[in-house]
């Protein structure tokens, strides 16, 4: 009669559990350090143990993390290697406090996803993709950046020479904004065209209704202002 065979990787499997057994009858080793004795051991304890989880990763991320108040932030990507039903999170950051959640989808067949989000205040969120992990694959996370809220305001310009309200003389090279209640000094990003700039209030103005934001002459030129208009703010 023939004696039944067993492959090398099918005995190791069954012998893992038994060696780590036969430590802690040897010595006073805790389950979670056997689990760490097996995931650190030459192969083949170590590989057999690793191969239980496939690694995904997020591949071909668009984010678009300047948005207008009342508007979404749109993330799309991929996770890969593709597989459909796989949880997608996107979360913001608090802090010492960790993550939140704050949208969450599933891949599509080819490993696509899309999520949106309304953000409900003018503030800059740290956020992250994330997929939690399964049975099969592991816990993996993708930084995105912060996110940036903006609300429309009127503005126009002024040039010249002459003093400040908030101190120094006014310039053809002066960066900054007018503003007629936030404090000096405080710093303001402007968006108008597809460009971007942060500069600090250093005068008092405008006061013509429904203007908020005078912009100095070197302002308007990087920012490619026309003269009279909205931009997009974030104070």
């Amino acid at each position: 009669m023939s004696r039944p065979t067993i492959s090398g990787r099918a005995l190791c499997a069954r012998l893992a559990p038994l060696a780590i057994g036969s430590l802690a009858a040897l010595f006073p080793i805790s389950p979670a350090q056997g689990a760490s004795l097996l995931e650190t051991a030459p192969a083949p304890f170590g590989s057999l143990a690793r191969a239980r989880l496939s690694r995904l990763s997020f591949r071909h991320v668009r984010a678009d993390l300047d948005v207008l108040e009342g508007h979404s932030a749109t993330v799309a990507g991929a996770l890969l290697p593709a597989r459909a039903g796989n949880l997608v999170e996107l979360q913001r950051r608090f802090g010492r406090r960790g993550w939140r959640t704050l949208a969450r989808t599933f891949t599509g067949r080819h490993g696509r996803f899309r999520l949106l989000y309304a953000p409900r205040r003018l503030s800059g969120l740290h956020l992250r993709l994330l997929y939690p992990g399964d049975a099969s694959a592991g816990a993996t996370s993708r930084r995105l950046g912060l996110l940036s809220v903006f609300r429309l305001a009127g503005a126009s310009w002024y040039g010249g020479g002459g003093s400040l309200a908030c101190g120094g003389w006014l310039s053809s090279a002066t960066l900054g904004v007018a503003n007629k209640t936030l404090p000096c000094g405080t710093l303001v990003t402007l968006r108008y065209g597809g460009h971007s700039i942060r500069v600090p209030v250093v005068d008092r103005g405008p006061y013509v209704p429904g203007r908020e934001f005078d912009l100095t002459e070197a302002t308007k030129q990087a920012l490619g202002f026309e003269g009279v208009g909205e931009v997009w703010s974030s104070r």
